[in-house]
């Protein structure tokens, strides 16, 4: 082989190896993630197009596209049936949106198509924000546009998805309309507390903002929160109304009473229960007596009895101007053994009261058979008081720093519907060094002295000090509190009647208003916090039940000279 073929060979050779190693597959060394969303290149009929009269709409897009949450995203104005029309993709890709229509459309009336944040990118998901197709079946598309706020007019944090809903004035508007009717036009705040209402027609409106909780477009009273004004609206006109929302007292609704226990019998209900509401129409011994109480954990009532046995009971429930009569059968189980248990938790703080629970009603309470030691072991004074809902007894002493207290109870100390009573109980709680509390002090800043509700509160929002009754300098001290994070709030109690009162939409009745410290207030131990809270005189911004009062029945003789507390 000469000089020439070998370099021939040899340049052949390194060409297939450089090929080779050219056409190997080797990771990819990455790159920009993709973050914008899908672009709209096109639509059939254009977008606003006028004297629509077409079967079908098509989008297309410069990427391939999915829909997501499509049922709760989309908001069609007019409203339009699910069995109007047909939306594709579902639960495919593609580059396009087909929007078939399967039944007519109004004359003269411009329809939206508002996917919201449904229209996402198939590789990353990135959403195409708030698009929305318009067209008009008439020779205009309409222009005006409403904006605002929505907040909840009690809780600190308003959840996003709230619908606004239009529905014109005319003859067949009334104030059932919205509970019966869906809305003329409709959107929704998405995943914000802002909306934006756009191509809509001159005229007057009643509008409403609701959490639709159904999903049906109409208020259900029971589930769903409501905010409105006081008048109807005219468009043109004003462009910015901002709505608070607020849950009704819904409309007491009673379920039939069913069987819980041996000489227990549960009462559920919606809305705010009435006691006066239930009688006992059966025929009952002369020794039999009962009380009533509220579960602490769901909407029912508790109807606790006594006396000679029975095998059932009749009873009534007004509702309205009617009466329903219910018979509940007995079973034979064994009534409930009297528990005990205490429902403070430790470290307490000093301003603090021992709460005890009990899981029947207590009716008697011997405070000589209930003491209270420190490290000492001498025993100290302290003040009794039993809850309404008779299950829960507070203890309050002025409980010193750094100290660790034994609470003991003997038998009979307790003694509950029945007679019952415990055996010997023993708690223990501590208390922290002075120095392990802080101390917030507040000064309120405000036009008015009208009547108000001032609570400290933690970031669930469950209040943990109050003041409802002003002083001079509206200055006032959150005195050994335990280290953590607080916010105030501030009810304008306009009734005076020392809580928040809801609104109603039929009434015509405004919640009363609520406003939160603006920043989260987080106590350090041995800090002491100077704080000011600035309630404005008229309703500037959007910031944003006593326990059941329980009776016992007198319908039926009650011996229950017992229900009381016996002092030392």
């Amino acid at each position: 082989m000469g000089m020439n073929e070998f370099g021939k060979y040899f340049l052949f050779f390194l060409t297939v190896v450089s090929f080779t190693q050219c056409a190997r597959k080797s990771a990819p060394t990455g790159g920009l993630k993709d973050t914008l969303p899908p672009v709209m290149i096109n639509a059939f009929p254009k977008m606003n197009t006028v004297f629509f009269d077409k079967k079908k709409i098509t989008i297309t897009f410069d990427e391939f596209i999915k829909l997501r949450d499509l049922s709760k995203q989309l908001i069609i104005s007019p409203p339009l049936e699910p069995y109007q029309y047909k939306i594709k993709p579902q639960g495919t890709v593609s580059k396009k949106i087909q929007i078939e229509l399967l039944d007519s459309l109004q004359e003269g009336t411009t329809y939206t198509f508002n996917f919201g944040e449904s229209i996402v990118d198939n590789n990353e998901d990135n959403p195409l924000p708030f698009f929305r197709y318009a067209l008009s079946t008439g020779a205009i598309i309409d222009s005006l546009e409403i904006t605002g706020e929505i907040i909840d007019a009690y809780e600190r944090i308003t959840e996003p998805y709230t619908s606004i809903h239009l529905y014109p004035i005319d003859s067949t508007f009334n104030d059932s309309t919205i509970f019966l009717k869906k809305p003329f036009y409709a959107t929704s705040t998405l995943d914000s507390v802002i909306y934006n209402f756009k191509n809509l027609r001159p005229d007057t409106y009643e509008i409403i903002a609701i959490k639709d909780v159904g999903g049906n477009y109409l208020f259900d009273q029971n589930l769903d929160k409501i905010g409105f004004l006081e008048k109807p609206i005219t468009l043109p006109g004003d462009s910015i109304l901002n709505f608070r929302i607020f849950n009704e007292i819904p409309n007491l609704f009673w379920t039939r009473p069913f069987f819980i226990n041996t000489n227990q019998i549960g009462f559920g209900y919606y809305g705010e229960a009435d006691i006066s509401a239930i009688e006992v129409k059966s025929k009952v011994p002369r020794n039999f007596r009962y009380l009533i109480n509220k579960s602490r954990e769901t909407d029912t009532l508790n109807f606790w009895f006594r006396g000679d046995k029975l095998d059932s009971l009749k009873f009534g429930i007004k509702e309205k101007d009617t009466t329903r009569l219910f018979n509940v059968k007995f079973k034979k189980l064994l009534r409930d053994s009297l528990v005990i248990n205490p429902f403070t938790k430790s470290p307490m703080g000093l301003l603090d009261s021992f709460k005890i629970e009990s899981n029947l009603p207590l009716v008697k309470i011997n405070l000589d058979l209930i003491n209270i030691k420190g490290l000492d072991s001498l025993a100290v004074p302290f003040e009794a008081s039993l809850d309404k809902n008779y299950d829960r007894l507070s203890l309050f002493y002025d409980w010193l720093p750094n100290d660790d207290y034994k609470v003991e109870l003997y038998p009979n100390a307790l003694i509950d519907f029945w007679g019952n009573t415990h055996d010997t109980l023993k708690f223990g709680v501590k208390t922290k060094p002075i120095e392990d509390y802080g101390n917030i002090f507040l000064q309120i800043i405000r036009e008015d002295k009208d009547p108000f509700v001032l609570e400290l509160v933690n970031l669930k929002g469950e209040s943990l000090r109050r003041f409802d009754v002003s002083n001079e300098l509206d200055f006032y001290e959150f005195k050994y509190l335990l280290p953590g994070n607080y916010l105030f709030r501030y009810i304008k109690d306009k009734n005076g009647n020392k809580k928040w009162d809801t609104g109603n939409y039929l009434k015509k009745i405004q919640p009363e208003m609520v406003y939160y410290s603006p920043d989260t207030i987080e106590l350090r131990a041995n800090w002491d916090i100077n704080q000011q809270l600035k309630i404005p005189a008229v309703a500037e911004i959007f910031s944003v039940p006593d326990s059941l009062d329980i009776n016992i029945k007198k319908e039926i003789p009650l011996a229950l000279d017992s229900l009381e507390i016996l002092n030392k």
